[in-house]
């Protein structure tokens, strides 16, 4: 079996594929897409880092690939809807560089607080500008952490200790857990009006793109200094420009950035800005982790196909896995649909298989489920491995059961999620032998195929008013590719399940709010 290696790894991991007896490696780096394309089908095994683009594309072309391995957490390079249909594993090495990144966000803190970098280099050419470069102390400040992940944790931990205030925003984590841990839970306005810091450590996805824009920066201190070591993006960084020129932000610590590498671009060549080319990964020690545990990952699956850290597949036995498949795909679909019908933090899932699953584990499943539950809301660090730990370190209960009998359904699952306001229950069963279904949301009874862009709406049961929304639709040109009807038991309200070509603009979506016979309207990415 072969494995290219296309991004630089640490030597111990392609030396560990050299003295692995049937595998053969290849360490290519730096290859144009093209010419990445025209070999790619020679090989079953592909490890990457962040430069290697594996697209749709790529993926064409890999006709015998059957493992993708990230030495890394972050998976932005990797279309991983494309390679779970072709069958490709994609792994990553999520505890590798945890460490390693919080502590490139402290040092950036100190360094940007006593003006370091400015330091060095007006000394070097030749000036002594002490008065000019006069810094601060960070002793008794606030810093406001966004996001309480296993970074953004380890942020906090190490910022108390050089005796800082430490305040914190996550919504998926309740303010008892943030408390337990030692620190203060505010909400994200309490935070920006509270910090002299403002750290972020949050996956980049839809609901977090431009976190830190305009109207963000306007309710921080004046004088706030932000530092972003986590997604390019998640800063605005014209926004960012705007506040650091009017004197609002004092000054800002960047590692990663919208386009990378940036070039040159107005902020960077602030003065108030310091600046690392996405440097937080990178110390020997976490090369060395995810270069031993990404050759590790792909040594073992291509030969016995042992499955560790996969983010599209769980780790299990390849013969139960064919068995369990269409409910691992449907297990996803329910646990990421959940994620983004509730808003408040999870206190409990409660899974319940119903029907002929006397004999299969579905443990795996119930993995999945939380997997895709958790996935939104902490992208990077989520997969089939470590999703039960993560659910236990923020305190969801989790609790499974299986029951012989389905009246409807030969085989019915149902997640019903808790959190600290509502109560959420959807209802999925696989259609013929491999086509999942949703079948009931709460009261609401409908046929759905989970994928795609999408949209819950509740309505009032009245003629025109799933007109309005194919009219609001159509005029802003988005084609309906699905519409499922499903009716309250009351036989008052519908739910209505939409599933368009393209995704349904923000203003588009508002629109649809204002249409008189519309209660709720919520967008979807399944």
């Amino acid at each position: 079996m072969r494995v290219l290696v296309s991004d630089n790894l640490g030597e111990i991991g392609i030396q560990m594929f050299q003295e692995e007896e049937g595998i053969e490696v290849d360490v290519k780096t730096g290859l144009p897409p093209e010419e990445l394309k025209s070999i790619i089908g020679d090989y079953d095994g592909l490890v990457i880092r962040s430069a290697t683009k594996v697209t749709e594309d790529l993926l064409e072309a890999a006709t015998r690939l059957k493992v993708v391995g990230r030495a890394g957490i972050g998976l932005d390079n990797v279309d991983i809807p494309a390679a779970t249909k072709r069958g490709i594993v994609v792994m990553n090495t999520p505890g590798g560089n945890v460490v390693t990144t919080a502590e490139h966000a402290i040092s950036l803190m100190l360094a940007l607080t006593r003006n370091i970098p400015r330091g060095t280099s007006s000394l070097k050419a030749g000036q002594w500008d002490k008065k000019k470069l006069q810094g601060r102390e960070i002793y008794n400040k606030v810093l406001g952490v966004v996001g309480f992940g296993k970074i953004g944790s380890i942020v906090a931990d190490r910022a108390r200790g050089l005796r800082m205030r430490v305040i914190v925003y996550d919504p998926y984590v309740t303010p008892e857990q943030i408390e337990k841990a030692g620190f203060e839970s505010a909400s994200l306005e309490e935070l920006y009006q509270k910090a002299d810091y403002i750290t972020v450590h949050v996956p980049k996805m839809k609901e977090t793109m431009g976190l830190l824009n305009k109207d963000a920066f306007a309710q921080m201190k004046d004088g706030v200094m932000v530092i972003n070591c986590a997604r390019g993006g998640i800063v605005n960084e014209a926004d960012l420009y705007d506040a650091i020129t009017s004197g609002k932000v004092a000054r800002a610590a960047l590692d990663v950035f919208e386009t990378e590498p940036p070039g040159a671009t107005p902020l960077i060549e602030l003065e108030e800005v310091i600046c690392t080319p996405h440097l937080g990964a990178s110390t020997r020690e976490a090369q060395t982790n995810v270069a031993v545990a990404v050759a590790d990952q792909i040594i073992q699956y291509l030969k016995t196909g042992t499955i560790i850290n996969a983010v599209n597949v769980p780790s299990v036995t390849g013969e139960l896995l064919k068995k369990l498949s269409p409910f691992l795909t449907l297990g996803n679909r329910m646990g990421c649909l959940q994620a983004q019908l509730c808003n408040e933090p999870l206190k409990e899932v409660v899974i319940e298989y119903t029907g002929d699953f006397q004999e299969l584990d579905m443990s795996p499943v119930s993995t999945e489920i939380l997997k895709g539950l958790l996935t939104p809301m902490i992208q990077d660090e989520v997969n089939s491995v470590n999703a039960p730990v993560i659910a236990k370190e923020r305190g969801i209960k989790v609790t499974e059961t299986t029951n012989a009998g389905s009246e409807d359904y030969l085989n019915l699952m149902t997640v019903r999620i808790v959190t600290t306001e509502t109560t959420n229950m959807v209802s999925g069963a696989i259609f013929g032998q491999y086509e999942p279904r949703v079948v009931k949301i709460n009261k609401f009874r409908l046929e759905m195929i989970p994928e795609g862009h999408s949209a819950i709406i509740h309505n009032l049961d009245k003629p025109g008013a799933i007109g309005s929304i194919g009219s609001t639709l159509g005029n802003h040109d988005i084609n309906i590719a699905q519409m499922q009807v499903g009716q309250d038991e009351d036989g008052e309200h519908n739910i209505i399940f939409l599933r368009t070509d393209t995704p349904i603009p923000d203003d588009v979506v508002e629109e649809l709010r204002n249409l008189p016979l519309i209660k709720t309207v919520t967008p979807l990415e399944l």
